[in-house]
């Protein structure tokens, strides 16, 4: 079946309180979605954000952020007294920190109300609660608050080793670990109020699950003997790539690697656990950076770039199969972007899933990937998009290519400025035999880098960008309906029907 899907970061949907809620805007968006004959809607990462307000750091594989949780549904249950309006609601970038701050006394607010109306004693919340990523997230998140917001492996012994020890906790820690569970509730129901009402829609939810966890998380916390540490808890490797066309010296992203001869003789439950918890909450899975299991780059922890670093064999074609007796065959995209060996491309092929094809390094000389990019080179079994998340925008890549590079692109694309170069480059993946086409809002809106999501190996001024009120207009629904239309992404257009 041919399919179309829209990148669009939760965070970035407008909202009265300066970062995309799973409240009425996401809905809105749906309705778009819908009306736009789009079937599928990628997003990023939920998880609480750790590290430069990266979705790739976070504090937990399970947990959802609590900024995303919607005060005016809270309201609505009259968990609030008054609905609250943020200065920030116009921001057209999201200011992390001042969100949360701003979000968190009414967030608090509505945990004693819950509290007094003895929510917390129906049955639906005790068996949320009772789970065993969720006690173990809301002391990790309350240790963490005790200790001056420091990493777990700089924190007091008794908390530092409570996963081993299990010691009794102070009257104030369990009162916020109380706290972050009811955090945790709240955005799992809201979340699956809005996963229900996409999929009444016939909208599917692809979401991003990381290869790779924080070291600052309650993943290695709770499950230290998951990743190489030393006795201390610190990583003696860390993760990252070496230098490629993002980078001259490599990215060295800081995670700790996987001990993954322990994992294997656990049946590789932490893996296990995490595919089977994203199956809930995702329709598809885009796993990050699928060439780690077939082969990972590790750093040692004291290198200054990721040069020192070096390839070691991953777990191969086994760790699928484990997974899969235990949590079935389920829909996964491979991101196997970068410099792939024969064999990520025969473990690819061996799992079957589809992997994927990014346009802008068909014609990118700074790639070096050429023409296995081109649309006319695709196989049917894979994901196209113009860029994702770590790629400029169509028009911040036509601003920032080289003049070389930018003609090659619009003589095969035959880009005009009639049907606009960022609808040309788009229309070179629907047009495609690529089974799923996926382009991001930006690119539906016209942005150039101002719209840019993230730029890989820098920290600072990413994952911030909001759209504005109205983005999701009829018009542009209607335009790009045409399109899905044009080239048989929808399903009726399979049948026979004519455009």
């Amino acid at each position: 079946m041919r399919e179309t899907g829209i990148l669009m970061p939760v965070s970035s949907l407008p909202s009265h309180t300066g970062v995309g809620e799973l409240g009425k805007e996401t809905e809105k968006f749906i309705g778009y979605l819908s009306a736009s004959g789009v079937k599928i809607w990628q997003i990023l990462p939920l998880n609480p954000v750790g590290y430069g307000n990266s979705p790739y750091q976070p504090y937990s594989s399970c947990a959802g952020d609590e900024i995303y949780i919607s005060l005016e549904k809270l309201w609505e249950q009259k968990l609030l007294k008054e609905l609250p309006v943020s200065e920030l609601a116009g921001s057209t970038r999201v200011q992390y920190e001042q969100v949360r701050t701003w979000k968190e006394t009414y967030l608090r607010e509505a945990f004693q109300a819950f509290i007094e109306k003895g929510l917390d004693q129906t049955e639906e919340y005790q068996t949320f609660a009772a789970q065993k990523w969720v006690q173990e997230y809301g002391l990790f998140r309350a240790f963490k608050k005790a200790n001056g917001g420091l990493c777990w492996n700089d924190w007091k012994p008794e908390h530092k080793n409570w996963p081993e020890h299990k010691t009794e906790v102070a009257k104030a820690v369990r009162e916020e670990a109380d706290y972050q569970i009811f955090l945790q509730y709240l955005f799992y129901c809201q979340w699956m109020e809005m996963k229900n009402a996409a999929n009444a829609n016939g909208i599917r939810i692809m979401g991003d699950v990381p290869f790779y966890v924080g070291v600052d998380s309650v993943d290695v916390w709770a499950g230290k003997k998951n990743f190489l540490l030393d006795t201390d808890g610190r990583p003696i490797f860390i993760a990252g790539v070496p230098p490629d066309y993002f980078s001259a010296t490599g990215q060295r992203w800081g995670n700790p690697i996987y001990d993954w001869e322990y994992l294997k003789k656990q049946n590789y439950q932490f893996w296990v656990d995490r595919i089977g918890y994203s199956s809930r909450l995702f329709d598809i899975i885009r796993i990050d950076h699928f060439r780690g299991f077939d082969a990972y780059y590790a750093i040692p922890a004291s290198a200054e770039t990721a040069k020192e670093g070096t390839w070691e064999a991953g777990p191969g074609l086994d760790f699928f199969r484990a997974v899969e007796k235990v949590v079935g065959q389920r829909p996964i995209i491979a991101e196997n972007l970068g410099f792939l060996t024969p064999s990520v491309h025969q473990l690819l092929k061996n799992t079957g899933y589809p992997g994927m094809k990014v346009l802008e390094f068909a014609f990118d000389s700074r790639d070096g990937g050429g023409r296995t990019y081109q649309p006319h080179n695709y196989p049917t079994n894979c994901v196209a998009y113009v860029g994702t998340h770590d790629n400029d925008t169509a028009l911040g890549w036509i601003s920032t290519a080289s003049p070389e590079d930018v003609a090659l692109a619009r003589e095969y694309l035959h880009l005009d400025s009639i049907e606009g170069e960022n609808w040309g480059m788009m229309r070179a993946i629907w047009s495609s035999t690529a089974d799923y086409a996926i382009v991001q809002m930006q690119d539906l809106l016209g942005l150039s880098s101002e719209g840019r999501i993230n730029t890989p190996s820098t920290l600072g001024g990413n994952w911030q960008w909001r759209a504005l009120p109205g983005f999701d207009s009829p018009a542009l629904a209607k335009r790009l309906l045409r399109q899905m239309k044009l080239y048989e992404r929808l399903p009726q257009e399979r049948k026979g029907e004519k455009s």
